[in-house]
């Protein structure tokens, strides 16, 4: 039995070996032989460089907004989607832009945001316009936050659909308002699914790039914006992949405290 165990481990173990394992390391040798003999000298550069200071900082605000404004969307609607009926029908629905390319969505935006687009088509009918709504941080924020939406929406929802109803009608016996319900009820209880949508928005949040310069026209700078930069266009491999490591270990770190505090959390429960 234990022989078919690793049989079945085979594929999954090579996969996670070739394609995440295996990057990594070779990122992480790059970042230390830029100069042909191995140095930390990227990473001193990275430090002590006032530029890559300013855009760590900006990675996390940008990151903290969007996880934040996807948040205040994403709640409400997965609260009031499980009262509704017919939900795998609305679910579908939230789940259906995750399939289209991440490129389309952005140049539709594009498109919608332009001088001659939509938004500003519908203001001229009042009088206002051309704005000026692309290429600013607004447009970078609000897009990044509806293609992130249901990322957030779909673990805040099983969170609140796996509540015992029997919970929140003993409140409702005991003279709770419907805030209160929620205050000492829901809220806490689907606190599990709200860390899991975070971690889901803000760890992706840190190194997005695409959106950066499609949206925010090179006017939003992140840490994601330096490695495709130190990629494509100067071809510095060694310092890309040195801030990419950077990165990878401020994503580390979030995954583990935020995994620490759900640790805490059970064994409190416990």
């Amino acid at each position: 039995m234990k022989n078919k165990h690793w049989f079945f481990l085979l594929p999954y173990s090579l996969w996670i070996g070739l394609f995440v394992v295996l990057p990594l390391l070779l990122i992480f040798w790059t970042s230390l032989t830029g100069n042909g003999s191995i140095s930390l000298e990227n990473f001193s550069n990275f430090f002590t460089n006032a530029t890559f200071l300013r855009m760590t900082p900006n990675s996390f605000w940008y990151a903290l907004l969007i996880t934040l404004f996807t948040l205040l969307v994403s709640y409400p609607v997965a609260y009031i989607l499980t009262k509704l009926k017919n939900q795998q029908f609305w679910l579908l629905l939230i789940i259906l832009p995750t399939w289209i390319n991440l490129l389309l969505k952005a140049y539709a935006f594009i498109g919608i945001f332009g001088k001659s687009g939509l938004v500003n088509n519908f203001l001229h009918l009042f009088g206002i316009g051309p704005v000026n709504i692309l290429f600013t941080n607004f447009a970078f924020i609000f897009v990044a936050t509806y293609i992130e939406i249901p990322f957030m929406i779909l673990p805040i929802y099983n969170a609140i659909k796996e509540i015992d109803p029997a919970l929140i009608n003993a409140a409702n016996d005991l003279g709770a308002s419907k805030w209160q319900s929620f205050r000492y009820i829901i809220w806490p209880l689907s606190l599990p699914g709200v860390e899991s949508g975070v971690q889901a928005i803000f760890i992706p949040s840190l190194s997005l790039f695409m959106l950066t310069r499609l949206i925010g026209g090179n006017r939003v700078i992140t840490l994601g914006t330096a490695i495709e930069e130190y990629f494509t266009t100067t071809m510095n491999w060694s310092m890309g992949s040195t801030i990419g490591v950077i990165l990878i270990v401020m994503m580390v770190a979030v995954m583990v405290l935020t995994g620490e505090k759900n640790k805490r959390k059970k064994e409190v429960k416990l």
